[in-house]
């Protein structure tokens, strides 16, 4: 019982091998789908690893090498790509398109703070790499399939390679985000929890694909409007 939470992260892990795999035919979809599998594959272990106490060195490092994989090198690789297509239809430089891993790199480094931040205990301090992919993959697939209201912005290069830096800043940004998981010290300290989950379903119903970057954007916001410090008993 104690090796369910490890097969969990290597279930997810192997999710974010195949979505490379994907990314490489060109199927960006797909690549979604595996990416969306390896989160909830990430849940899960954590899950699995508290109901059953088995916590450990192995397991917590574990983690963090797939998610490397799975929200570190596959959206970097997918920002890579669009970004080269984008390129090569503006008649810009390709080699640019390298400013995509810089996702990458960025999020090796979140992990690695992670990993040292006794603050991060009960909260965030910068984006976690899992929303970070969540919100450039859906993005990467409605641009490279041509479909989705953002169409004019996802269809140049100049917003990818801005969307590349800010997206790495985030990862590493002194900014307090709240935790996912629901307080047990009463509503009130869910609230910023609750306003996501009550404003992100309709987003997803409404927009599909396209309504999930946005609640990534929802969720910075609601992290400054609702701090988590004042969600600490």
């Amino acid at each position: 019982m104690r090796h369910i939470p490890n097969l969990l992260t290597l279930a997810n892990l192997l999710c974010g091998c195949l979505a490379v795999v994907a990314l490489m035919q060109s199927d960006t979809i797909g690549a979604l789908w595996l990416t969306g599998a390896a989160m909830v594959f990430d849940f899960l272990d954590g899950l699995a690893a508290r109901a059953l106490r088995a916590y450990s060195p192995i397991g917590k490092e574990l983690d963090s090498l797939a998610d490397m994989v799975s929200f570190g090198f596959v959206p970097g690789l997918a920002i890579f790509i669009i970004l080269g297509d984008t390129l090569v239809e503006s008649g810009l430089p390709v080699p640019f398109a390298y400013a995509g891993f810089s996702v990458t790199l960025f999020s090796a480094l979140r992990l690695a703070k992670f990993n040292t931040d006794s603050r991060q205990t009960r909260h965030f301090i910068g984006l976690p790499t899992p929303a970070n992919a969540g919100w450039i993959l859906p993005l990467v697939a409605s641009s490279a399939n041509s479909s989705g209201i953002l169409m004019g912005l996802t269809s140049h290069a100049g917003f990818w390679m801005v969307f590349s830096v800010v997206s790495s800043a985030l990862l590493i940004a002194e900014i307090p985000l709240f935790s996912l998981k629901f307080n047990r010290m009463g509503w009130r300290k869910n609230l910023g929890p609750i306003a996501l989950v009550l404003t992100g379903i309709p987003l997803v119903v409404l927009l599909g694909l396209e309504g999930i970057p946005l609640i990534v954007l929802l969720y910075l916001i609601l992290s400054l409007i609702f701090p988590p410090a004042s969600e600490t008993p």
